[in-house]
């Protein structure tokens, strides 16, 4: 699926040091045709990417339809207008929302 695909690459794509700039659990609730919960820690050592629930309390929960995530993570969509428009909210720490839009 677009969306597993899309968590699998964020997975190859991590390494200590977005760890150590990003210091955050981010997780994502996907409405629509791959509705679900997914997450991003990059926090824990290493970090991790996945469906589910974070191995650790999330710093920042976003909320969007499956076909948008996979739009803004492959660059179709930015993050802001996706947030400005209403198609993405966040719940929690907006500070670490924007260093993960910056690693996007």
């Amino acid at each position: 699926s677009p969306v597993a695909e899309t968590f699998r690459v964020i997975q190859g794509a991590m390494n200590d040091e977005y760890v150590k700039s990003i210091q955050g659990v981010f997780q994502f609730e996907l409405s629509g045709e791959e509705e679900g919960t997914w997450y991003i820690d990059l926090k824990t050592k290493g970090g991790s990417a996945g469906s589910g629930k974070p191995p650790v309390t999330a710093d920042v929960v976003m909320s969007m339809s499956s076909v948008d995530f996979v739009k803004m993570f492959t660059g179709k969509l930015k993050p802001t207008m996706a947030f400005m428009s209403g198609k993405l909210k966040i719940k929690g720490n907006m500070a670490l929302a924007i260093k993960l839009e910056k690693m996007l």
